[in-house]
């Protein structure tokens, strides 16, 4: 069976490759794609923070605020830059006692085209019944 980036379910992705043209310096790109994403993140949406974390053994988060993580995932050279609701215990107790749920899910559709133009270098275009995905490049924006 074929395989892709993960990513955590239901969540905006937005994907990318990591241009590596020296493979020992994988590491040190990858670690400087971090630093820009959490830059350019919390730039572009002040309301998160750092966080250092994990959903399931893939999927590192980067931010996070009250309703979202903010992360990546890679597989070989292909990024996966992803924003989904907080799965947490802490933002699910909080949610039991003050739902928190619909007001996460409005605001990730307010962000969730930006945040796709903003980290998005790559789009699937389909995904094949083994499992691997297919991508095309973005076109280039010019600015008048």
């Amino acid at each position: 069976m074929g395989r892709s980036v993960s990513y955590p379910s239901d969540a905006v992705v937005a994907f990318r490759t990591l241009e590596i043209e020296d493979e020992d310096n994988w590491e040190w790109e990858y670690e400087y794609l971090v630093e820009e994403i959490i830059e350019t993140a919390r730039s572009t949406f002040p309301s998160v923070a750092p966080c250092d974390g994990w959903r399931g053994r893939e999927d590192r988060i980067l931010l996070r605020n009250s309703f979202a993580d903010c992360g990546i995932s890679t597989y070989c050279d292909l990024v996966a830059i992803w924003l989904v609701e907080r799965d947490d215990g802490e933002y699910r107790d909080a949610d039991a006692y003050h739902p928190r749920s619909g007001r996460a899910q409005r605001w990730l559709s307010q962000v969730a085209s930006r945040f796709e133009a903003t980290f998005g270098e790559l789009r699937m275009i389909g995904q094949l019944s083994n499992g691997d995905a297919i991508f095309e490049r973005k076109p280039v924006q010019m600015s008048s």
